[in-house]
């Protein structure tokens, strides 16, 4: 039996094709092994979205090779769509497999052990053609309804490496949905490129959700991350339901209107906000986070410093914070007035203070009320952590404690010894 590892990095659509691939690996007779552990094939599934993220691409195709001298190294995700030919050239990979074509690695690598001359670009590209996930290296599931973005915002190369946009057929969303549910998962995360741009017949993003939150079975749903144009004014009903998780990742990227304007993005500050308050004003403790880019071109000190007060305003929970980075390709890439690398640096850690401030007030304004954690890791003292339905990390004493299990959980502290956490108990 052969052993196979994978290292996923970037999305969360990226994690679920990566345990597709691992239910794949595992019905097909392979032994699934952790990334630490020798390996005979090692997956790479890469990021490209920044400079950044190609510099961690590289950095863990190179310790793959060094840690599995003689070992197949195949790597996927979106640097193998922007720099395959690059990746290519090195001897040392042998297999770069774009992300239309992702979910025949399995078959790739067979035909290679039976010593078949194999080449990639001759399999059938089919951007939903993985199976439900059985094995998974979470106690979580995604569900793919969507890939591929037409949006072309100006700082993003997305649309290059991802394609325009596509949605999956409604009755296979339904049957993947029903089938992870049979197997066990107790938590689905819909996902995709620009899930609020899914559109099938008379069937838009709403529908598709409302379908799938009738589904019978002890399950609740997340969505993975949203732009702010992608649903209607009467979206916060779907909310209401109780498969629904009262958590949204709502995309704002600047709170100054004159950047967005210039990375195209389609909405304003104040028709962001309105979303914000009709949501909150509907489900109090509903609980948004958000994406930022700090050091666009001509990202002026009052254009951050707009930023600075709509992100204070709103409570995001958590901002994942990124510095600009330049895209060959991109039009942001041509804008005049780049900002150097220290202004970037400093408006981050500012962005990620207040991102600090308000993640610890959010959890203080929890403190006394209860929440439905799916169990994710039991320690030897009994120690349970998981998830609430407001995406929350939680930690309670349970001595019936079981991974992949919902308990509900009274909130009595904010733990801020490493990584802040509630503490609760049993109820």
């Amino acid at each position: 039996m052969k052993k196979v590892s994978f290292k996923t990095l970037g999305c969360r659509l990226n994690q679920y094709e990566t345990d597709a691939l691992v239910t794949r690996f595992h019905n097909a007779g392979y032994q699934v092994v952790d990334y630490s552990r020798p390996a005979d094939i090692t997956v790479i599934n890469t990021c490209t979205v920044t400079n950044q993220s190609d510099q961690k691409s590289r950095n863990t195709i190179n310790q793959a090779v060094r840690k599995n001298p003689g070992g197949l190294v195949v790597v996927t995700g979106c640097m193998a769509n922007h720099y395959h030919e690059q990746l290519e050239k090195d001897g040392k990979i042998a297999y770069v497999v774009d992300n239309e074509r992702k979910s025949q690695i399995v078959s790739l690598v067979d035909a290679h052990f039976k010593g078949e001359i194999v080449d990639p670009g001759t399999y059938t590209g089919d951007r939903f053609g993985f199976e439900t996930v059985e094995k998974s290296l979470h106690t979580r599931t995604s569900i793919k309804i969507q890939d591929g973005c037409d949006q072309f915002c100006t700082y993003c190369i997305v649309p290059s490496v991802r394609g325009r946009a596509v949605s999956r057929p409604l009755d296979k969303i339904l049957d993947n949905v029903k089938k992870v549910v049979d197997n066990g998962f107790k938590e689905i995360v819909i996902t995709g490129v620009n899930i609020g741009r899914y559109n099938q017949g008379s069937c838009n993003f709403e529908c598709a959700l409302e379908k799938v939150i009738e589904l019978e079975g002890d399950f609740r749903v997340r969505i993975s991350s949203l732009e702010p144009d992608g649903f209607g004014p009467g979206f916060h009903r779907l909310f209401r339901h109780p498969k629904m998780t009262p958590h949204l990742h709502l995309c704002i990227q600047s709170g100054s209107d004159p950047i967005l304007r210039k990375m195209r993005r389609m909405y304003t500050t104040r028709s962001f906000m309105e979303i914000v308050e009709t949501f909150r004003n509907n489900i109090p403790d509903f609980n948004f986070t958000t994406d930022v880019i700090v050091g666009f071109p001509g990202e002026s000190a009052q254009d951050f410093n707009e930023t600075v007060r709509v992100v204070r305003e709103a409570r995001f929970s958590h901002i994942h914070t990124f510095r600009y980075s330049r895209r060959k390709g991109t039009r942001a890439d041509r804008m005049e007035d780049q900002l150097t690398e220290r202004i970037k640096t400093e408006r981050s850690e500012v962005i990620r203070g207040i991102s600090e401030e308000n993640r610890l007030y959010y959890m203080k304004s929890m403190i006394g009320k209860s929440q439905r954690v799916l169990i994710e890791k039991v320690n030897k003292e009994r120690m349970a952590s998981g998830y609430g339905e407001h995406y929350l990390p939680v930690k309670f004493e349970a001595s019936d404690a079981a991974r992949n299990r919902f308990r509900e959980v009274k909130l009595v502290a904010v733990d801020r010894s490493v990584e802040p956490f509630m503490r609760g108990t049993v109820l």
